[in-house]
């Protein structure tokens, strides 16, 4: 159990990549890495900040639970008080993702 969040982000931060056509040069060059680091992160052999996470969602140009979610998942939301908490699906490298624009997650409100 342990690690395997960073298997995760680096799989889905290498598949986001190659389905934008960079390499991991490229890649590297747009978030200020050296290609070796990019893959290391991609095998999931360095952990990130979410700060980083988050970084690289906007470079990506996705948002930032496509790098963290594994699949599909769908949660409730954190209700104020008084108000009712509404489901939330997300998927992340589905074909639905791939119909509503950018690579990477769709998040749609039920």
């Amino acid at each position: 159990m342990e690690g395997d969040l960073q298997h995760i982000v680096g799989a889905n931060i290498r598949r986001v990549r190659q389905d934008m056509g960079y390499s991991q040069e490229s890649f590297g060059e747009q978030v200020g890495w050296h290609r070796t680091f990019v893959g290391a992160v991609e095998r999931g052999e360095r952990n990130l900040t979410l700060k980083t996470i988050e970084r690289v969602a906007e470079k990506l140009g996705v948002h930032p639970l496509a790098l963290v979610f594994d699949g599909v998942a769908t949660f409730a939301t954190v209700a104020e008080p008084g108000q009712r908490p509404r489901a939330v699906t997300f998927a992340s490298g589905s074909s639905v993702a791939a119909r509503a624009g950018p690579p990477g997650a769709v998040v749609s409100r039920r």
